[in-house]
């Protein structure tokens, strides 16, 4: 009898003050090589498709597309986006690249090839950071949701919030979607988390401040980390940030 009360004391207690959860763990990056980068790019989206490397970059007056060389960083070329317009996050789905702006609520489709305009849709609130699922669009707007978006429509699907430790993480900007989960630069700070697709838990925090070298930075305020892209084939991922002078291909140690 005083084993079957002393065992129910034990679930009692376990049960009232259950263990807490393991801690969301801390890494870093290694270098493997730089690229070049334009300081006047202030990168808002970078993204790989087939091999190819593009890039987004924002402000009224100079936001523009462009493709870059993904062995050194040169420009290829670019199409400008119209002045009235702050360009924001990039991404490339089923041959079209898609470009988020910044508070206009407007999504504009090019194709990949031409840079051609094909399409332009309409969303609401502001857009910050874009990658894909192979599905769905997923969308940042500054705040702790992610928003999964129907790429012919851009009608909301589902949405996740971030959360860190059980809290939401607001200012996701830059999204990259990378073997099932999504990398989000978190906007004036060193971090990209690692989230899970499904539910939104951070995964990891990927902290950049001591991996990359000292001239990334800069007395510029805005000159932050923001850009990740991923090539699903080869593996090779790509940060940069706005204004930045250099890209950096790089692994996750």
């Amino acid at each position: 009898m005083r084993l079957v009360l002393g065992l129910a004391l034990v679930c009692v207690l376990s049960c009232k003050h259950p263990p807490p959860p393991p801690a969301v763990p801390h890494r870093t990056l290694k270098v493997n090589a730089t690229l070049s980068h334009s300081r006047a790019a202030f990168t808002q989206g970078l993204a790989f498709a087939h091999g190819r490397l593009f890039e987004g970059t924002g402000l009224y007056g100079s936001s523009s597309i462009r493709e870059l060389d993904p062995v050194t960083g040169d420009e290829l070329r670019r199409t400008e986006v119209d002045d009235a317009y702050f360009g924001e996050g990039i991404t490339v789905f089923d041959g079209r690249i898609y470009e988020l702006t910044w508070r206009e609520h407007r999504c504009f489709v090019y194709d990949v090839d031409t840079f051609k305009k094909l399409d332009e849709l309409g969303y609401e609130g502001e857009g910050w950071g874009l990658t894909n699922d192979g599905t769905h669009l997923i969308t940042s707007d500054g705040s702790s949701e992610l928003r999964f978006r129907d790429p012919k429509t851009m009608a909301v699907v589902r949405s996740i919030s971030v959360l860190y430790d059980g809290k939401p993480v607001t200012d996701l900007n830059e999204l990259e979607y990378v073997n099932g989960t999504i990398w989000a630069n978190v906007w004036r700070s060193d971090s990209i988390l690692r989230i899970q697709a499904s539910d939104g838990r951070v995964l990891e925090v990927i902290d950049t401040a001591s991996s990359l070298p000292e001239e990334t930075r800069s007395a510029d305020p805005d000159a932050v980390l923001n850009g990740i892209a991923f090539d699903d084939k080869s593996g090779r991922l790509i940060i940069t940030g706005k204004r930045w002078p250099l890209m950096f291909d790089v692994r996750v140690q």
